[in-house]
């Protein structure tokens, strides 16, 4: 087990510091003494993300920073004992053992079924009681490997096992867990849901939807468990599955806290008729433990759901047509499909018979090179509006969405209502589709409502409505607000600069930036392959704006670094690549540790930047890359100006902040 901890690996009373950030550094840096470390600063940005995502400390003085990331090559498990003890965000204190666990990006699955070992040890009070006892890294290393080398748990074995239920002895019960990186609270909550249905006297069948595989639990099993938990922070794969089942969810710490009561309480929902049950696809993220989502917080979802798989399309759509305009000119829209399906390398015609006259270098192979990247690029931006219309409905309705809300979103595009209708149609085709899914139907005909029945009828009412009454109001809408940014000009056009580069810096990664994020890039969508349309420009903002945070502070600790931390000034280093490659989340680091001087001052910049990029009528073709994606702008002059600006603007106001801030404290004193 040496390859995975070694001694160069153990920290002993180690005192970093008074933040997790500088624990997580300290332990990365003892991955770098131990040649593990490919790219130290990429581990430590994508370990600092991890944490961004949720807190990794847990009850009894434990934290498990953890990433999957480029950053290493081969599995690496760091650990150190505090002096003091650092918070990690646990609700009874901070932690005083902290581990880094850190798995390559491809990494394989038997060392994550190791590092997935190493979790469920970790909610043994004994396993724990020994590290704070070690009195050497030898000691360390050899518990550690004992707690790897221990036979297989259960829920692998459950899972394929059939659990029985009688009336006569104790209830079963099944549960999923799953966690974003699916490294370590995925398998925490497995065992610590175990332990507790072992001391109710309960039987659990556990499935860890984690990066170590997941085995599915067997139909035998759901159908005798008397109800199901799910401890998820990402949505649960297959979840019809359990459809039906008394349901208790929450997000995946929840049972490391406190696995007694969820057990409880699946107990107590299994001889309630009200209590919540599973239905359809529901994030868990986020969700109540009786299994309710709040109304905006489904709306974002869904929403956000959708949007998430149509910015694939968007990226790859919009970089090829970009590059089409690079290298065939913007005169390619009118016959780049006929030239790229009517000819071949091996059959080019000249340039004039092409009628491409500004290609690159005035060459007929480049033109023919930019038609077909046009077309690809074209044909990309086609699958727009049904992926958002699809993807929604599937949000709501799980995979009895997906074909009449991809139908819908086909529709859409007939009907000109764009993205609008997209969103309008996926959350009808979704909501028609689960309304089916409740039908009560005869035993002989369930087979045939998923791949028949649901989507035939989800797609014919969804689409009479879409067609007969929804179609030309939605047309309207869109006209109507196409024309609106048509109209923006002047002063106009600047104050929605303004607006986006607010809400793109003020959480930095949160629901303000992702709205206006959203609203870019189903704009870019609706754009489709228009040379010049104001739904480009407002893309440039949003990323401009999006860019101008981390870079800022990155300036300002160069300029005055006497201002921030030793870790604010490593983590400055890192947010140079992280803002030029439009990486908001750069910022959260500082912002997190001064928010009332960093805030402020990085909206500020941000919004200067978007006005800037707005009244220079600065247009991008590309939903992300940073200054990588330069060749899909245009006006590059006015891109780098608005950058420029809004980075010295924010950098000026943090560095004015916090040397007033500086003045305050002395005077206090």
């Amino acid at each position: 087990m040496t390859d995975l901890i070694t001694t160069q690996l153990v920290r002993l009373d180690a005192t970093w510091g008074a933040e997790k950030a500088d624990v997580i550094r300290g332990l990365a840096a003892a991955v770098g003494d131990a040649g593990r470390a490919d790219d130290l600063e990429q581990l430590v940005a994508d370990a600092f993300a991890r944490e961004e995502t949720s807190s990794t400390g847990l009850p009894g003085g434990i934290a498990i920073p953890h990433c999957r990331t480029t950053g290493v090559s081969e599995p690496t498990l760091a650990f150190a004992r505090l002096d003091p003890p650092v918070h990690f965000g646990a609700k009874d204190g901070p932690a005083d053992l902290a581990f880094l666990i850190a798995a390559p990006a491809g990494g394989d699955a038997t060392h994550l079924q190791l590092l997935t070992k190493l979790a469920r040890s970790l909610v043994k009070p004994a396993f724990t009681d020994s590290l704070r006892a070690a009195e050497s890294a030898e000691e360390v290393v050899e518990l550690i490997s004992q707690a790897l080398g221990e036979p297989a748990a259960a829920p692998a074995a459950a899972a394929t096992t059939p659990v029985a239920a009688s009336s006569d002895g104790p209830r079963s019960l099944v549960a999923v867990t799953a966690c974003p990186t699916g490294i370590a609270h995925t398998y925490m909550a497995a065992e610590a849901l175990e332990a507790a249905a072992e001391k109710a006297g309960v039987e659990i069948a556990v499935e860890t939807q984690g990066s170590a595989g997941s085995t599915p639990l067997s139909p035998e099993t759901i159908a005798n468990a008397a109800a199901v938990i799910f401890a998820v922070d990402v949505g649960v794969r297959d979840r019809g599955r359990f459809a039906g089942k008394p349901m208790v969810s929450s997000g995946v710490k929840r049972p490391i806290d406190d696995a007694d009561a969820m057990i409880a309480e699946a107990l107590r929902y299994a001889d309630d008729p009200a209590a919540p049950r599973v239905e359809g696809s529901v994030s868990e993220a986020g969700a109540t433990s009786g299994g309710t989502e709040s109304f905006g917080a489904k709306t974002r979802r869904v929403l956000m759901t959708g949007v998430s798989y149509m910015i694939p399309f968007v990226a790859a759509g919009g970089l090829l047509i970009a590059l089409g305009f690079l290298f065939g000119g913007y005169d390619i829209t009118g016959d780049g499909q006929a030239i790229a399906v009517d000819n071949t390398f091996f059959n080019l015609p000249d340039l004039d018979e092409l009628g491409l006259d500004n290609a690159l270098f005035d060459s007929a192979f480049f033109a023919y090179i930019g038609a077909l990247l046009f077309t690809l690029g074209a044909a990309a931006f086609g699958f727009l509006v049904p992926a958002l219309s699809g993807y929604i409905a599937y949000a709501i309705a799980d995979r009895p969405g997906i074909a009449p809300g991809f139908v819908m979103g086909a529709i859409a595009n007939t009907i000109s209502s764009g993205f609008l209708g997209g969103i309008v149609g996926g959350v009808l085709a979704g909501m028609v589709a689960l309304w089916i899914t409740k039908w009560k139907v005869p035993t002989w005909m369930r087979g045939l409502m998923p791949v028949l029945v649901i989507p035939l009828l989800a797609t014919l009412i969804s689409g009479f409505v879409m067609l007969v009454i929804l179609g030309k109001p939605l047309a309207a809408l869109m006209e109507a607000l196409s024309d609106g940014l048509n109209s923006l000009q002047g002063g106009s056009a600047i104050v929605l600069g303004v607006i986006l580069g607010l809400m793109m810096a003020f959480d930095m990664g949160g629901p303000l930036n992702k709205t206006a994020y959203a609203f870019a890039t189903t704009g870019l969508g609706a754009a489709a392959t228009a040379t010049d349309a104001p739904e480009l420009k407002v893309m440039a903002a949003v990323m401009l704006a999006g860019m101008v945070p981390p870079l800022a502070l990155a300036l300002a600790t160069v300029v005055r670094p006497g201002l921030f931390t030793i870790p604010e000034r490593e983590n400055g280093k890192a947010a140079w690549a992280m803002g030029a490659s439009f990486i908001t989340e750069g910022a959260i680091p500082f912002a997190a540790a001064d928010p009332l001087r960093v805030i402020p001052s990085i909206m500020a910049g941000s919004a200067v930047t978007g006005a800037v990029a707005m009244g220079m009528d600065v247009s991008l073709r590309a939903p992300h890359g940073g200054i990588f994606v330069l060749f899909a702008v245009d006006g590059i002059v006015g891109f780098l100006i608005a950058l420029v600006a809004g980075t010295l603007v924010a950098a000026a106001l943090v560095v004015m902040a916090k040397s007033l801030g500086r003045t305050a404290d002395a005077v206090s004193l």
